[in-house]
């Protein structure tokens, strides 16, 4: 089966044996189910554990995880994660987490196809359009890649407000924020973009729904 797969499976075991040592009850605590006040949306890259980076142990965070955390009106998917958060966990909070130095922004930032992705990295084309004036203006092509990973997180944040699983929760006076953050690879800190939307009222008047 090869070294890593047995590796694997050796490392599983010796994490039981850990939590155990440090608490008896940890999986039979953990199976009765899950409160987490916490939904993660968050880019697949391997290098970007959600309950890591916060600390968060297990139960503590929900979390959905696609090529540039994207929030795609249409994805099933994530509407799916979303809606069980929103409406059955009951989370108060959803981070929209991008990553500096995100190889499907990247992507997104040139013209070669690389396979059926490409219908996904349209997506973050979309995002390069609407911010083309500002993004164009930056020379320096690092800056220009941290500032597009910027804005990419800021949009998708408000992707999330006009969804009508996130309004219809707003106008069920349930609580519930929205944030977008950036983590640094090469440090291990996020930032705080500063869009934290809170109400519908945040977003222009056509999108706003009613219900």
């Amino acid at each position: 089966m090869g070294e890593l797969y047995k590796k694997l499976l050796e490392n599983n075991k010796k994490w039981v044996d850990d939590q155990l040592a440090i608490d008896k009850d940890f999986f039979k605590d953990l199976a009765k189910g899950q409160t987490p006040q916490l939904l993660w949306i968050g880019c697949s890259d391997s290098r970007v554990p959600a309950n890591e980076i916060v600390g968060a142990k297990p139960g503590d965070v929900f979390v959905h995880r696609n090529i540039a955390n994207m929030v795609v009106h249409s994805d099933m998917n994530m509407l799916s994660v979303l809606d069980y958060a929103v409406n059955v966990l009951k989370v108060r909070h959803v981070i929209v987490c991008g990553h500096y130095g995100c190889g499907g922004v990247k992507a997104a930032m040139g013209n070669s196809s690389i396979g059926i992705i490409d219908n996904w990295i349209r997506h973050i084309k979309d995002v390069y359009r609407l911010h083309q004036k500002e993004l164009d203006s930056i020379s320096n092509d690092e800056q220009r890649f941290n500032k597009f990973v910027e804005v990419n997180v800021k949009e998708q944040v408000f992707d999330l407000a006009k969804t009508s699983i996130v309004q219809n929760a707003w106008q069920s006076n349930q609580p519930l924020f929205l944030h977008g953050w950036v983590y640094g690879l090469n440090s291990g800190y996020v930032t705080d973009l500063d869009v934290n939307i809170s109400s519908e009222k945040d977003l222009d008047d056509v999108y706003q729904l009613k219900f």
